[in-house]
């Protein structure tokens, strides 16, 4: 054994990758592995592979325990996986009873969007918040809620689906079934959706810069676009800005955080959309509310789902 202190595993499970690191009491990364989810088919060949994972990084050291990021509807009190998005003949799948027989330590688990907003509270842009809304704007819109210090799981599990919060019931059709969907309007997948209907009536550069990189227009050639002075582009992130500010509108009015921190693929803008996006906000706020919050990029990236569902071992998270 390398020390008496006990160390924690974060895993991220994804719909093609498995990532596994081993951190230390201090929450610093010590070991990590990173493995292909393809050619796992069943739930049990990926638990198999975790496990494996697991028992590779944490080789020679003592475990506190295992905390997992998944995708899909979770029921983080019983660390049942109901259904994995991405993840086909995922349901019902009980993660922590499983892994806790094969690894013989406790083993947590919570959705990808809950994860990643524990994560940035106990060691990113969240840091020193009481109250917290993270989002992550990317395919769609992901988001988890920490309010005085914990982990809003909801009664089922599910709190903090602000994706689905609708924002217009004439809108369009969301993956979900409904209409009009907050993420319909302000994900990455709507800022290209908006674009590609407003090219064909107008012209844009937007289509030339995705060429020019061989990949299929995305929001960061909108993004790109916007900066050459591209109208079109204007017009679209202009809209999304706005309709991304109506929701952090709502979800302040429901919540008060002191602390809104923004992740995923848009945020990568930076200063393209936060100083737009502050603005909007206090805009569609009202006026007791202004200035009682700030709005802030996510401090984690790539790691954000490996250190919440690490960080799930800290003393003050909820017991799910």
């Amino acid at each position: 054994m390398h020390t008496s202190q006990k160390y924690v595993v974060g895993v991220d499970l994804g719909g093609t990758k498995i990532a596994a690191a081993l951190f230390d009491p201090e929450g610093a990364i010590v070991r990590r592995e990173l493995m292909e989810t393809a050619g796992a088919r069943t739930a049990r060949e990926v638990v198999g592979r975790m496990v494996s994972m697991i028992r590779a990084v944490s080789d020679g050291y003592l475990l506190a325990g295992v905390g997992l990021a998944s995708p899909g509807a979770v029921n983080s009190r019983e660390g049942i996986v109901l259904n994995g998005t991405n993840l086909p003949e995922w349901n019902e799948v009980p993660l922590k009873k499983w892994m806790e027989a094969e690894l013989g330590v406790e083993v947590k688990v919570v959705n990808d969007a809950n994860a990643a907003a524990w994560g940035e509270y106990v060691r990113g842009a969240g840091k020193g918040a009481e109250n917290m809304v993270y989002l992550t704007f990317s395919t769609g819109v992901g988001a988890g809620i920490v309010l005085e210090g914990k982990l809003l799981l909801g009664s089922s599990s599910f709190a903090g689906e602000l994706g689905h919060t609708v924002i217009d019931p004439n809108g369009p059709v969301c993956s979900c079934g409904q209409r009009g969907c907050w993420e319909t309007f302000s994900s990455g997948t709507a800022i290209r959706n908006s674009a590609l209907a407003r090219m064909g009536c107008d012209t844009s550069i937007i289509q030339s810069l995705a060429d020019a990189q061989q990949e299929p227009v995305s929001a960061k050639h909108v993004f790109a676009a916007q900066l050459q002075g591209d109208r079109v582009a204007d017009q679209v992130i202009r809209e999304a800005i706005h309709y991304m500010g109506l929701g952090l509108a709502n979800a302040i009015h429901a919540f008060n955080p002191d602390r809104i921190v923004i992740g995923g693929g848009v945020s990568r803008a930076g200063e393209q959309l936060f100083p737009a996006l502050r603005r909007e906000t206090e805009l569609l706020v009202m006026t007791p509310y202004r200035n009682s919050y700030t709005i802030v990029p996510a401090g984690l990236h790539d790691d954000v789902g490996l250190t919440g569902a690490a960080a799930l071992f800290q003393d003050h998270m909820p017991k799910p």
